[in-house]
């Protein structure tokens, strides 16, 4: 099994309000305080099968400027994400399936550009879109209980879903194992590895309940086994993958 980055965006910012502010209110933390930010999603190659592990943008969005107090800057646009693939060596016939840990377009744009691919998402998130077809794998975690997640589902052998509930409704997170690490590819559980080791709650989250128990079992799963923490929204995501850099809570 091989995990590569499909890279967007880099060079960007994030405040730490936005980041860590989800429990406790922006204002309890430093508005002049900033980490890094970039955007990128992640493909599995398992040598049987390309899965894509979110899809993100195709074209110009209407993104926050470069100024002082936007609290997410992405950063500087590196490619598309249908050219990031290409760049990897991917045609789009290859892709087989696509895993959707959340609704956001940064995440999903693309999903158009693989109409040969099945799409799994969370029945939430899949009403939210609005995606319908037979191409559409609605998820119903019906492989049980993966360590600390109560509700997952097989996509592939070493590759899962699991429930994940909080920043959006139907939010999943996916797992691969591969030569005894796992790869989280956690979408935004965190926007930054900052508040992951924090233990902090971003603002941008749909229920805050949800979330924290989330965040909980992520923490845990990285604590009890040795895990590659596959950030979208900072460049510790494609260094960690890069290194094979295991997280250390």
């Amino acid at each position: 099994m091989t995990i590569k980055a499909v890279r967007m965006f880099d060079g960007g910012f994030i405040s730490q309000p936005f980041a860590f502010g989800g429990e406790d209110g922006k204002d309890a933390f430093d508005d002049q305080l900033y980490y890094r930010s970039s955007l990128q999603n992640f493909v599995i190659d398992t040598g049987d099968e390309v899965i894509l592990a979110d899809t993100g943008f195709i074209g110009d969005f209407d993104l926050p400027p470069k100024k002082f107090g936007t609290p997410l800057y992405m950063g500087d646009k590196v490619q598309t994400y249908p050219d990031g693939l290409a760049a990897l060596g991917y045609r789009p016939e290859q892709v087989t399936k696509i895993l959707v840990t959340h609704k956001h377009p940064d995440h999903t744009d693309a999903l158009k550009c693989y109409p040969g691919a099945k799409i799994y998402i969370s029945p939430e998130d899949a009403d939210a879109m609005k995606l319908s077809g037979d191409n559409v794998v609605r998820l119903a975690y019906k492989d049980g209980p993966y360590f600390e997640f109560p509700e997952s589902e097989i996509i592939a052998p070493g590759v899962r879903m699991v429930a994940a509930k909080g920043h959006t409704k139907g939010n999943s997170v996916i797992i691969a194992e591969s030569d005894g690490l796992f790869y989280m590819m956690h979408g935004d559980v965190t926007y930054c590895d900052a508040a992951l080791k924090a233990n902090k709650l971003s603002i941008a989250t749909e229920d805050m309940g949800a979330a924290r128990v989330t965040l909980d079992r992520v923490r845990a799963f990285i604590k009890a086994r040795p895990t590659v923490y596959l950030s979208t929204h900072c460049p510790e995501g494609y260094e960690s993958l890069e290194l094979k850099r295991v997280m250390k809570l």
